[in-house]
């Protein structure tokens, strides 16, 4: 029996209509609506794609968009000053730099410069050092949308065997640190671990997220278990692919998230909760 899929898209779209309903209420007390802002240096055409995305999705969700299109001659002190006037911007709840930046400028020292309260990427040291802890934080928004899809399809995730793939700052240590908050035994596996399909055919849940096009065999894979594929990757031939094999795949697990389709639609729809969450704190403040 083949796998059921699981509608990223169909999840993220009904989020967004409950972002939107609660949106009103908050202009109402606040006096304005939640406001993002999106900082684009450069014209990576992926990520000016991605920050259009995201400028729809605010908007329709009643929300204000602030873009800041900067050219990629700009300076690594020149876009650590606009996140400063950022962060001091009462109209901003939300701030997000798009990655990859220009090779001159340290991504670090400018996500670094945010303020974690406007930190909605969830991409700061403070609100790292917060989700490894275990204290109340901005999570990052794909690794908080596949814990959504993880619950909503298994509910209680306690005792189950958890491996990720992929140990990045935006997916792979963040989703470890949720799963283990979920009580999941957890195993980080990468690139250079050993016998990586050993540790697969053992998962209860397996959420790829290494960037590399059917890595991952679907024949590794433990009958019955829940697979998440973060991974994007475009084949000569234009066909988007997911990390995990998934024709063959979707004949051995339970569930599995398609891609396109699967997680990512999910990625905008927790960006609008996490602004959301953040106007409210500052409202609260």
């Amino acid at each position: 029996m083949a796998a059921a899929l699981i509608d990223g898209k169909a999840y993220a779209a009904a989020l967004r209509e409950r972002i939107a309903a609660a949106v009103p209420a908050f202009a109402a007390a606040a006096g304005r609506p939640p406001g993002l802002a999106v900082v684009l240096v450069g014209e990576d055409p992926a990520s000016q794609v991605y920050v259009r995305a995201k400028g729809k999705a605010v908007l329709a969700a009643g929300m204000a968009s602030f873009e800041h299109k900067l050219p990629d001659t700009t300076t690594q002190a020149e876009l650590i000053a606009l996140v400063a006037r950022l962060n001091a911007d009462e109209a901003v709840d939300g701030i997000l730099v798009q990655l990859p930046l220009p090779a001159a400028i340290d991504a670090q020292s400018v996500i670094a410069a945010i303020d974690p309260a406007r930190d909605v990427d969830g991409f700061t040291p403070v609100n790292a050092g917060r989700l490894a802890v275990g204290a109340p934080g901005l999570v990052p928004c794909t690794p908080l949308g596949c814990l959504m899809l993880l619950k909503d399809r298994l509910g209680d995730l306690s005792g189950l065997d958890a491996v990720v793939i992929g140990r990045s700052n935006i997916v792979g240590k963040p989703m470890a640190q949720l799963l283990l908050k979920e009580n999941c035994t957890v195993t980080i596996a990468h690139s250079r671990t050993r016998d990586l399909a050993a540790l697969v055919r053992r998962a209860d849940i397996v959420v790829a997220a290494i960037g590399r096009a059917e890595m991952i065999k679907g024949d590794w894979l433990k009958p019955g278990a829940t697979v998440i594929d973060v991974g994007i990757n475009r084949q000569p031939d234009g066909k988007l692919v997911g990390d995990v094999e998934f024709s063959v795949a979707r004949t051995r697990a339970a569930v599995i998230t398609p891609v396109p389709g699967g997680v990512g639609p999910l990625t905008i729809a927790m960006l609008l909760q996490n602004t959301l969450l953040a106007a409210r704190q500052k409202l609260a403040s």
